[in-house]
């Protein structure tokens, strides 16, 4: 039986003293695994929005059907010789769009387009290794936080879907009359590319805090305007794939005019689509298949978020948070800039430059809205003595 203690004893002064709280076990991991693994998302996150820009280029230049066989490790290597070129060259003359578009193509003019979906499949390659090789890396010296690894295995599985609806996307458009690939397939390849890019940003933003400064942030939660952002974010989604379609269809260039389409503000035989037939298709095909009819809904859907942009900005500008406040001004500045760049894109005939300008705009659009997101859910308190409140 234990003696007695005086009331006047030392607390803590023997054995039985308690012991000092430690650390989440996230935080006690060695050699800063946490600061690596951003790191290593930060760097694959350029990657997949440099893939997400060539292949917008790919698209624009019309060089996405130049290559019609799918080799994941010998189709790294180009051609190396004007036989291999002419070898090429051959297999795309085999196409729909060769036939039908650019029949009158050389080798050399072949060459420029060759390079753009080279590059675009070589940058996929290299995503999936080097997503490969971190994840392997961290696993194995057991650096990975817990409750970090199906997240992380995650994304490695949404990339490898990626190149898989990549080459049916390049397949659907080398069968019958089709000239180029399908729209609804470009929206879904674009769609997965935008979902890897939203989850390696917020993995990043994630580890870019402690544990525990996560979980006293979130007590600081305005939830408001986490559900209002989190709805901005789903909207600017939609508007994301309704541009693909746009893009997948040229639709751009069906009414180069604006604030009207044509000479009106609902564009002519919007359900009409050819049957090959002589008739028309059922009506659902328009929505997707209909190039002034697509376009309209990306006009619309683009007029709707720039208003629900300016409510969700009104409720963030009275953020008690400096940097939330700040990031929902760059949100809205951002937007309007976007919807800028939209209507020169129809105004200039879709050129080159304005129109992967605006695809660059809704890449760095999206990412600002998760960012106001982030802190809407985990707030950064500021000091009123430093002025940052």
């Amino acid at each position: 039986m234990a003696g007695k203690r005086s009331i006047f004893e030392e607390v803590g002064t023997k054995e039985t003293a308690m012991p000092s709280p430690a650390g989440g076990l996230i935080d006690q991991r060695p050699k800063g695994a946490r600061g690596a693994i951003r790191l290593w998302l930060i760097v694959l996150f350029l990657m997949v929005a440099a893939m997400i820009v060539v292949g917008g280029l790919t698209r624009l230049t019309e060089s996405g059907l130049s290559i019609t066989e799918w080799k994941p490790v010998t189709g790294v290597v180009p051609p190396l010789s004007e036989a291999d070129w002419a070898f090429e060259f051959d297999k795309y003359k085999a196409t729909p769009q060769f036939a039908l578009v650019n029949s009158s193509m050389t080798v050399e003019e072949f060459k420029s387009i060759f390079w753009w979906e080279w590059a675009h499949r070589l940058l996929g390659r290299a995503v999936g290794l080097v997503w490969g090789l971190g994840f392997v890396w961290f696993l194995a010296r057991r650096q990975i936080p817990p409750g970090w690894s199906g997240r992380l295995l995650g994304v490695g599985l949404l990339g490898g879907a990626q190149g898989a609806v990549g080459w049916l996307m390049v397949k659907s458009g080398l069968v019958g009359q089709m000239v180029s690939v399908a729209s609804y397939m470009l929206a879904f390849h674009l769609g997965i590319a935008f979902v890897i890019l939203g989850l390696l940003a917020w993995y990043a933003m994630l580890l870019g805090r402690s544990e525990a400064s996560l979980m006293t942030a979130r007590r600081g939660r305005e939830a408001k305007l986490f559900s209002l952002s989190t709805g901005l974010m789903h909207f600017a989604f939609l508007q994301i794939l309704l541009g693909a379609l746009v893009a997948g269809l040229d639709a751009g260039l069906a009414f180069p005019n604006w604030p009207l389409m044509g000479e009106g503000f609902f564009p002519p035989d919007a359900f009409y689509v050819p049957d090959g037939a002589g008739g028309s298709l059922p009506v659902w095909h328009a929505f997707f298949e209909n190039a002034g009819l697509v376009q309209f809904m990306h006009r619309v859907s683009g007029y709707l978020l720039v208003i629900f942009g300016v409510v969700v900005w009104l409720r963030g500008r009275k953020s008690a948070h400096r940097q939330t406040r700040f990031a929902f001004h760059m949100v809205m500045l951002t937007l309007l800039a976007q919807a800028t760049l939209g209507v020169m894109t129809i105004l200039t005939g879709v050129h080159l430059h304005v129109a992967i300008t605006h695809q660059i705009g809704a890449v760095i659009l999206w990412v600002l809205i998760l960012r106001a997101r982030h802190l809407a859910q985990y707030p950064v308190a500021g000091s009123i003595r430093e002025g940052t409140a």
